[in-house]
């Protein structure tokens, strides 16, 4: 081997590996690449259809708050109503007794009047 080749295959050969290196490598980066960019689509379809379906469940559960809340309304419409019809009942039955006990005393009293009268009335006759 003549010293120009030598000299030339010497610095040749590892030249064409790093270049050869460089192409693989690259090509390698190249298919990484579009692993990554398959993966960041699939991620934003993903995330777009989480987002759909959180969209949907939350209107769905915001339609049946609203249901339970115009529900509970309702019924605390009708209980405050029968609550009040109760008290109401309970004020006339109260206003009947005590209507019915003044009437009992005034009886009791009209009894008591005569029983002294009429005490008086024995007691002026003695005296005379």
């Amino acid at each position: 081997m003549t010293p120009e080749i030598q000299t030339t295959l010497s610095v040749g050969v590892p030249t064409l590996a790093v270049l050869i290196g460089i192409l693989v490598n690259n090509s390698r980066l190249g298919d990484m690449s579009a692993r990554l960019g398959d993966m960041n689509a699939r991620i934003d379809q993903l995330d777009s259809s989480l987002g759909a379906r959180i969209d949907r469940t939350d209107s769905s559960l915001g339609a049946r708050i609203d249901r339970i809340d115009s529900g509970l309304g309702t019924r605390i419409d009708h209980l405050d109503s029968s609550l009040n019809a109760r008290i109401t009942d309970m004020r006339t039955h109260f206003d009947h007794r005590f209507d019915d006990l003044k009437e009992t005393w005034r009886a009791e009293l009209r009894r008591v009047e005569e029983v002294i009268d009429g005490r008086l009335t024995h007691l002026e006759r003695k005296v005379r």
